[in-house]
């Protein structure tokens, strides 16, 4: 296994053990035992818990940035833009549960300069978002609402999904997604 996909395993594993255990009463050793490592080796890959926190928080943050900026560059529509925000969450929540409530819920127990980077980055994917909305409204595909609200509005609707989604559901996460985007684009209709 390279370093990259054990790391990759370790993230994984430590964020299911965060999600069952809670962040502060999961411990390195827990982790190192579930990996099936020894504690001096799941050191060589990630210093401390809150080491892994951060990989744990940049992996989704930056995943989030780059597909969407891909999906812009693609010159996609502001309609198509925000319906891919939705379908980004939910399919992080479908496909890493744990890493995301760590998400939601852990980043402020980031060290400060670490937090102080990660609040920029959700900050600056909040205000690319808060963009589609603004240009929908230009184009005259969305009508005149306020963006920060809207746009907080639907990452309100897509990130709690991590607190009930569940992959055996009645709903495949792309259902609940184009669900979710006929709400919303239903109340943005001009």
């Amino acid at each position: 296994m390279s370093k990259d996909e054990r790391r990759a395993e370790i993230i994984r594993v430590a964020a299911d053990l965060f999600e069952k255990l809670g962040y502060a009463r999961a411990s390195m050793d827990d982790i190192a035992t579930a990996v099936g490592i020894g504690k001096p080796t799941l050191y060589h890959y990630f210093r401390s818990k809150s080491e892994l926190l951060w990989y744990m928080h940049e992996e989704l943050i930056d995943g989030l940035i780059e597909s969407h900026l891909a999906r812009v560059e693609r010159g996609t529509e502001p309609a198509e833009l925000l319906r891919g925000v939705i379908g980004d969450f939910l399919r992080n929540i479908a496909t890493r549960r744990g890493q995301c409530r760590v998400f939601f819920e852990n980043h402020r127990e980031l060290p400060d300069a670490d937090l102080a980077v990660a609040t920029d980055k959700r900050a600056r994917y909040e205000a690319m978002v808060e963009d589609v909305i603004r240009d929908g409204i230009a184009a005259g595909t969305f009508r005149e609402v306020d963006t920060k609200l809207f746009c907080l509005a639907i990452f309100g609707m897509s990130n709690w999904a991590y607190q009930w989604y569940h992959p055996d559901g009645k709903l495949t996460y792309d259902e609940i997604a184009d669900a979710f985007w006929d709400y919303a684009y239903r109340g943005l209709r001009p």
